[in-house]
This record gives structure tokens, sequence and C-alpha cells, in this order.
């Protein structure tokens, strides 16, 4: 039995796929370039591109985009968090001691409006409409408003934490509750680079 040659594939077809993967390969180089160039501006920047950087197809070079990744992000590490603190509250005195259990309480609630904050943040991105429209400015500050809110919400619950004394739980608690409030400020500084350009 003869062995099948395989169909020649003409010269020209095959520099085409070689262009083009070429060109998928530069897009996505320029679009971790530019997360990792926009993450520079934050706060935090090392988590940024960490957290980021597997957002690189969808945010392209749009600051709006990647804003709303950071966004996005941020709301679901927040609601990780927040139901890390509601498991160990419902462990009860075990888990937690008598001191810090109102501290718990507290963070729990923050951690909750928190969620809500980001969720309606990345929800009202999504309104801005065009640049430069009669409601662009509006909708961006509402955004702007309910990142800072949700900042200060992290930021009330490790106020509270830290007032209760020590332990394991209230560390544990900290730990993820500090990296909520990181990257909702690096969100905070992404929101902020939009302007009416984009």
């Amino acid at each position: 039995m003869a062995e099948a040659t395989p169909p020649k594939v003409p010269h020209l077809l095959l520099l085409l796929l070689c262009i083009s993967a070429g060109e998928v390969t530069s897009a996505a180089s320029s679009s971790t370039d530019f997360i990792r160039s926009s993450c520079r501006t934050t706060t935090y920047p090392a988590l940024c591109i960490k957290c980021l950087s597997a957002y690189a197809p969808s945010v392209r070079r749009s600051p709006r985009e990647l804003a709303r990744a950071a966004l996005t992000v941020s709301a679901d590490r927040a609601r990780s968090a927040s139901a890390y603190v509601a498991r160990l509250s419902a462990g009860g005195s075990k888990a937690i001691k008598a001191r810090e259990a109102g501290a718990v309480r507290d963070c729990l609630e923050n951690m909750a409006d928190s969620v809500d904050r980001l969720r309606q943040s990345a929800q009202e991105l999504g309104r801005l409409g065009r640049a430069g429209s009669a409601g662009f400015m509006w909708h961006l500050n509402n955004v702007q408003t309910w990142c800072s809110a949700a900042l200060t919400d992290e930021n009330t619950c490790l106020d509270s934490l830290s007032q209760s004394g020590s332990g394991s739980t209230r560390e544990a608690i900290r730990k993820k509750v500090v990296e909520v409030a990181q990257l909702t400020s690096n969100a905070l500084a992404l929101v902020n680079r939009i302007g009416p350009k984009y």
C-alpha cells in the first residue's frame, strides 16, 4: 500500500499564517505592556500587574477596559474575603474570642458594603457612554465615589480589627482585607486615569 503524501500548502498561505501569528503575538505583547505601564501609576504596581495581566486580551490598550477589569478583580476578592469573614463569624466563640467578635461583625458589614459598591462601580463604568457625552462625567464621578467608599469600608474594617487586640482570627481576616484594600486602591487609581478622551 502506497503512503499518502500530505497535501502541499502554498507558500503564500504559509506566509500569511506566519504574519497573522506575529500580529496576534505583537497585539498581546502591546496589551501586556500597556497594563504594565498603567500599573506603574498605582500604589501597588506588582499586585496590579499580577492580577490584571490575564485580562490583556480583553483590555487591549483601553484605560476603560483596564479599569473595568480592576474593579471586577477587586469585587471578586472582596466577595471572597467577605465569605471568609462570614464563615469565621458563623463559627461562634470557638473560632472568635469575645473581644474580637464585635470587630468581626463590624468588618463583615463593611465588607458586604464594599462588595456592593464595587459591583455598582463596575456596572456604572459600563454606562459611561461615549466620551464627551452629556452623562459621561456624571457616570465617571459615580464610579469614583463608589470605589472610594468601598476603600473606606475596607479601611474601616481594618481599623476595627486593629482595636480588638491580637489573635490568629483577627490576623487571618486582616491579611485578606489588606489585599482587597490594595486592589481597590489600584482600581481607583486606574479609574482616575479615565478621562473624556476615553
